[in-house]
């Protein structure tokens, strides 16, 4: 997250280089435990919502994933980390809700991953209420995944592309399902490579992060322009700047400068988290919207261009296409 795209856009300033893409020993999911499926007894009505967090073991994710538990709702968390997986978990049974926690074990930078989370989440959640897209990290190196997508692109773009559009019969259940994408809507800087997607050509960590912003608020005007009869509420959100985990791979000595920018300039996390609750318990009539904390963002920006949206739109399921298990 960034001050320009979010939060860390100033912090990121700072940053230099990583590399290397940790690869996953195995590429199915791991997930625990299933015994919660979030539907009260027939004939019982139920104030429980099932509430899915991409990237929910760090930062503001791991927050409103926490918050959701506490307040006796039924949720799923989906993160790379085992350990910080089974941290949410006993949290949630320190809360008695050991049975509406649960935690997919999934590297969100495959494509194949992130259809088999949804897969599992189908099966966990029949109805799902919301969706918080907040899986995000930083590269100032370029890295290919296994299936050759550059990584931000597939982690910041695919994954909140596929998750979507992969949970939307289960959101159209809900009564009034909400997807909250945590990105960086309100800014004109950075730009859609249309060329090259990939960034294959003169790769820069920002030049990545930006394209993902970017990518993002198209997705967010293409999800309502596609699904013109939806129920759900796609809600585009610009935290501004919030002491999460910034998670990424820095240039040597990057690090303890993000770290004290965190300590001194950012917004505590719980703090931070509070406009996005306000938006996913009670989202906004429009279909399609966008948020700098709960200061709404008119959507006449050039970035929110409907014929790009289309166009991004018709370019990923062409990309997807390649990466189906058929091709």
């Amino acid at each position: 997250m960034r001050v320009r795209n979010a939060q860390s856009c100033a912090i990121l300033r700072l940053a230099g280089r990583a590399r290397t893409i940790g690869r996953w020993g195995e590429n199915s999911p791991v997930i625990l435990p299933t015994r919660h499926v979030g539907r009260a007894p027939q004939g019982v009505v139920s104030s429980v919502r099932n509430i899915v967090v991409s990237g929910g073991t760090d930062g503001m994710g791991q927050a409103l994933a926490r918050h959701y538990v506490r307040t006796g709702n039924a949720v799923v968390v989906l993160g790379r980390s085992q350990e910080k997986g089974a941290e949410i978990l006993a949290y949630a049974q320190q809360q008695g809700a050991g049975e509406r926690a649960h935690f997919i074990r999934v590297d969100l930078s495959l494509v194949s991953e992130q259809r088999r989370a949804v897969e599992r989440i189908g099966s966990l959640f029949p109805v799902v209420d919301a969706l918080v897209l907040a899986a995000q990290h930083y590269r100032a190196e370029r890295v290919v995944t296994a299936e050759g997508n550059e990584h931000t692109f597939a982690l910041y773009y695919l994954s909140r592309y596929v998750l979507g559009e992969g949970l939307r019969p289960q959101l159209e259940r809900a009564e009034r399902p909400v997807v909250l994408n945590i990105c960086g809507p309100g800014t004109t800087a950075g730009q859609v490579h249309w060329g090259d997607l990939q960034l294959a050509d003169g790769y820069k960590g920002m030049k990545a992060l930006m394209q993902g912003s970017r990518t993002n608020d198209l997705l967010g005007v293409g999800f309502a322009r596609a699904h013109a009869d939806s129920k759900v509420r796609y809600l585009l959100y610009n935290p501004v700047f919030v002491a999460t985990s910034f998670s990424g791979d820095y240039k040597k000595g990057v690090r303890p400068l993000v770290s004290f920018a965190k300590r001194v300039a950012a917004t505590p996390v719980e703090k931070g988290i509070q406009p996005i609750i306000k938006l996913i318990d009670n989202p906004p009539d429009q279909p399609i919207s966008a948020w700098k904390k709960l200061k709404e963002i008119g959507l006449g920006l050039k970035t929110f261009r409907p014929e790009d949206a289309d166009r991004l739109r018709t370019v990923t399921e062409e990309l997807l296409a390649d990466r189906s298990p058929a091709s």
